[in-house]
């Protein structure tokens, strides 16, 4: 795989006045200083993936709408356990009052139950999926990478921002016809954004036709890393 690395970088100079050293041992004369910002990026294969699955109904009796809905939620938890690569955990429940022309009264009762379901594994979950949404809703599908995945793109980008630093100031100091060491920098990242893939919710009614669901097409996540720090220009 052919791996891009776009580097972009930014330079203040801060030529610090030299002063002159007194007799009477006082403090040598500050350094002129340069301070760089560099920045690398990279790809990361967005191979973690996360859905929302939801039921919802309405009943007039309080007790026929917990039946229904806990006999859904139990279908579905039983379903996904032929998916071992799929992890699922509860949402919880919602449930509020239906009322009708007069506010006061109310004429029913509406429960909402969701799972989140995680897995690395995007055809299973697009199969699972795919079962699931015959009685229930999608909410929302999203992928990033995974922390490992994210961990090792990122080491790569540190790398490639600190060789960047370190040639902008040889370039610096080339410049100004001078040597230099680092005097301080700083390695700053950010942290895992999860994409959307669909973020819209469906009908159970539009999706129950189809037995499996589209293939999972997760694209990448830019990994980006910047390096910040102050550079001394010696004679």
């Amino acid at each position: 795989m052919r791996i891009a690395i776009f580097v972009s970088s930014s330079l203040a100079l801060l030529l610090s006045a030299t002063g002159v050293h007194a007799a009477n041992g006082a403090s040598p004369p500050a350094l002129p200083t340069a301070d760089i910002s560099v920045e690398a990026s990279r790809p990361a294969p967005n191979d973690q993936f996360r859905a929302q699955v939801y039921y919802e109904t309405t009943e007039t009796s309080p007790g026929e709408l917990s039946r229904k809905v806990n006999t859904v939620i139990t279908q579905a938890l039983q379903t996904a356990r032929s998916y071992p690569a799929v992890k699922v955990r509860t949402g919880g429940n919602l449930t509020y009052p239906v009322y009708g022309k007069n506010v006061r009264n109310i004429e029913a009762w509406r429960m909402r139950s969701s799972l989140t379901l995680e897995a690395q594994d995007s055809a299973a979950l697009s199969e699972l999926l795919g079962k699931l949404q015959q009685s229930m809703v999608i909410s929302g599908l999203n992928a990033a990478p995974s922390s490992e995945t994210w961990k090792k793109i990122e080491d790569q980008a540190i790398v490639d921002a600190l060789a960047a630093f370190e040639a902008r100031a040889k370039l610096v100091a080339t410049g100004l016809n001078k040597k230099w060491k680092i005097k301080h920098v700083s390695i700053n990242s950010g942290g895992i954004q999860q994409k959307p893939i669909m973020p819209l919710a469906r009908s159970a009614s539009l999706m129950a036709a189809e037995a499996v669901a589209a293939p999972i097409e997760a694209g990448d996540s830019t990994v980006s890393v910047s390096v910040n720090g102050q550079i001394e220009l010696l004679e």
